[in-house]
Order: structure tokens, then C-alpha cells, then sequence
């Protein structure tokens, strides 16, 4: 196994690029260019159709991730973040054991109970409260970190009953981090507390962070971001058209858009807020070349 506790200087920078109307081949290669750019983590969507819009296709995202992994060498992969409803927590332990295994070590897990509700309802994983599915959850995370240990066991919950269950093989990494996505104060948050390894603070509950973090626990600060890197000022107002027309703020919170050196000083100013872990959604995320001209004209200044 391996440790993936170790300590580094700076934040750290993942892009999250959703395989929508996309195929195999055009997101392996912007996963390479990621990769060879030097992001951290390279983020897939876990939805069964595509948030406004059911007819355009989607990849799966577990099954990509693992031919994601054969083609990448370093960068660290995931969804953000998972839906929990859509898979009993062994299966899911499984699947990302095997993913572990696959990239050597580079997966990380995240995870939340589920409130796409037309998705939820579409596929028949309604009926259930958001408290239930919060409960499910974290009864999910129980077996699953079972699981990951290899050791036979047993598990009583109010939504899941195992008797001698093992996860074999498991994972590469020793102690798999696990993220959990939202900023829900009773149901989220909590679970964040006792589960997770860093909490993914979604774009819409930026403005509640200061409120939020000190319910975390032990948990390291993600955030997400909607980012409009620009050529030049010029391209501001079609940057502004795109985030607007695609990434409401409601989900992914105000947008950033700038030049280089106006990203920098936004981002300085995110980080003076404990975010450890930036997740950026590129207006162009289509065009490889926008990881690269992001780690060397803007990530380079933010320390």
C-alpha cells in the first residue's frame, strides 16, 4: 500500500471536465493534456443524464475513469461527486478498489447522497427523503471503509445488512481519500465531519463558507470554481455569455473571468479563505491547450 498523506507546498488544482456530448477519445486526450499540464486531479460528473439536458449523451463515469487511468500516469482521478442512490456501498467499494489498483494509486472517492431529484426520479432511485438518502450515506461509508480494510465482517444498519463480507483486493493507497460534496448544515455537513478527507464546498455555498468550515471537522476545504481564463480583456463578455448560458450560479456559484494576472489576484483572495484544493470548470474546457496556459500564467502565482 501507499500513504497519500504526504504534505505539499501550495494549493492543489483539479479540473472538472463533464463527459457530456464528449466520447472516449476526445476525454482521454484532455485528460492526458491535464495530466501533462500538472493539475492535481482530473474530476468526471457521476449522472445518468446529462442536469438540463436528458437527451445528449454521457458516459458512464466509473467505467471512464478506468480507461482514464490506463492513459494517464500521474494526475489523480475521480468524480465529484459520486451519487450514492445509484450504487449499493459494496459494489462501490469495489469499483474503487479496482480503479485504485488500475491507476497505481490515484483515485480519489467522491461521494454524496443525491439531490439531482429529476435524475433520481427518472431512474426510479426516488421515494425516499433527503434525510433517508443522508442516512444511506453514511451508512454507505461504514461498508465501504470495511471494505477497504480486507477483513471479513458483519454490518447491522437501518439500510444495510452484510454478514461476512470482504473487500479483496483493496485499494493500493492506505487510507483512500474520500470526498463529500455539498453545504447542507444538517445533512451534509456532518457527514462530512465524520467521513471525510477533504469537503468539497460546492460553487453555490461559497458565500456560506465562513459559516460552514468549522462544522467540517478534521476535513481539508475544496471549492468549486467557474472559471473564465482570458486571452485578453476583449474576450470577457463571450467568456461572461458562456457562464451564463451554462453554468447558472445557482450550482457553480459567480463565475471567475479574468486575465492572468486578474485570475492570481482573485485566487490569492480564495485561498486567504482556507481553500486547499481548487476545482475549476473552464469555459473552454473543450480545448486542451487551457490546462497548461492555466498552470503556467496563473497557478504558478498562487501560492
Amino acid at each position: 500500500m501507499i500513504s497519500v498523506n504526504a504534505e505539499r507546498e501550495g494549493p492543489r488544482w483539479g479540473a472538472h471536465v463533464p463527459q457530456i456530448r464528449s466520447d472516449v477519445a476526445t476525454m482521454t486526450a484532455l485528460a492526458v493534456a491535464a495530466d501533462e499540464a500538472g493539475l492535481d486531479n482530473f474530476w468526471l460528473m457521476d449522472h445518468l443524464i446529462g442536469p438540463g439536458a436528458p437527451r445528449l449523451d454521457v458516459l458512464e463515469g466509473w467505467t471512464l475513469l478506468g480507461a482514464l487511468a490506463t492513459a494517464t500516469s500521474r494526475i489523480r482521478l475521480g468524480l465529484l461527486v459520486g451519487c450514492n442512490p445509484f450504487r449499493h456501498p459494496a459494489v462501490l467499494a469495489k469499483m474503487a478498489a479496482t480503479v485504485d489498483r488500475i491507476s497505481g494509486g490515484r483515485l480519489d472517492l467522491g461521494i454524496g447522497w443525491g439531490s439531482y431529484e429529476p435524475e433520481l426520479g427518472a431512474f426510479g432511485f426516488d421515494g425516499k427523503s433527503r434525510k433517508e438518502r443522508a442516512g444511506e450515506l453514511d451508512e454507505s461509508l461504514d461498508i465501504v471503509k470495511l471494505m477497504f480494510a480486507g477483513e471479513p465482517f458483519d454490518y447491522d444498519g437501518r439500510h444495510f445488512r452484510m454478514r461476512g463480507a470482504i473487500g479483496r483486493p483493496t485499494p493500493v493507497q492506505r487510507g483512500l481519500p474520500i470526498h463529500i460534496g455539498g453545504g447542507g448544515r444538517q445533512l451534509t455537513m456532518p457527514l462530512v465531519a465524520r467521513h471525510a478527507d477533504w469537503w468539497n464546498c460546492v460553487g453555490s455555498a461559497r458565500e456560506r463558507l465562513g459559516e460552514l468550515a468549522p462544522l467540517r471537522g478534521p476535513a481539508r476545504i475544496s471549492a468549486q470554481y467557474a472559471v473564465g481564463l482570458l486571452g485578453t480583456s476583449a474576450d470577457r463578455e463571450t467568456a461572461a455569455a458562456w457562464m451564463a448560458h451554462h453554468l447558472p450560479e445557482g450550482g457553480w456559484g459567480a463565475p471567475l473571468i479574468g486575465t492572468p494576472d486578474e485570475l492570481v489576484e482573485l485566487l490569492r483572495a480564495e485561498r486567504e479563505k482556507g481553500i486547499e484544493m481548487f476545482v475549476l470548470r473552464f469555459h473552454d474546457y473543450r480545448d486542451p491547450a487551457v490546462f497548461r496556459r492555466f498552470m503556467t500564467q496563473v497557478a504558478v502565482h498562487v501560492k
